[in-house]
């Protein structure tokens, strides 16, 4: 089995106010999630962030969940946990595109989200992806998520002079047609 390709890996952001993390996490792999949420939590850690984890069944419910939580709670942003590993039917590819797709567009409306729901072809990748020691992709998700919050922080702190203001009453005669 070849080794995994070396990439860059962006340093942490650091945060001047207190940041709260979601961890939704399936445990259908129970020794695969628990690796996962550990490399989540240390990277969380890092940044001082507080967390919280959300179990549900199955990766279909890991977005609904978010979405439930990103609705009606303060979490600035979710890291998704999970992992799925390809059986002998086609159920393999409507949980990863489903689960994938969900977190996509909740992430479109402004959720802050890192996916680290594993896709893999059998439980040696997984194991090897989830472990903390090894490709941490719990902690990549955490950080992707802590990446995402950082540039909300820093673009939708202000909206003053950017886009159009509304005009005041006085200023309408120009728009009245006679």
């Amino acid at each position: 089995m070849a080794t995994a390709e070396q990439h860059h890996i962006m340093d942490t952001p650091a945060f001047d106010k207190p940041v709260k993390l979601a961890i939704v996490v399936s445990p259908y792999y129970k020794d695969i999630a628990a690796n996962l949420i550990a490399g989540a939590k240390a990277e969380a850690e890092k940044a001082g962030a507080t967390v919280e984890v959300i179990n549900v069944p199955g990766a279909l419910e890991i977005p609904p969940a978010i979405r439930i939580a990103f609705r009606q709670s303060n979490f600035d942003g979710f890291v998704a946990l999970g992992c799925i590993i390809r059986g002998e039917t086609t159920h393999y590819d409507t949980v990863c595109n489903d689960s994938s797709h969900g977190l996509m567009l909740l992430g479109l409306q402004g959720a802050n989200i890192g996916n680290g729901i594993l896709t893999v072809e059998n439980r040696k990748q997984a194991e090897v992806r989830a472990d903390p020691k090894d490709q941490n992709k719990g902690g990549g998700a955490a950080a992707a998520a802590l990446h995402l919050i950082a540039l909300q922080r820093k673009y939708g702190a202000s909206n003053s002079g950017v886009g159009f203001l509304p005009r005041s009453n006085d200023d309408d005669e120009s728009f009245q047609i006679a």
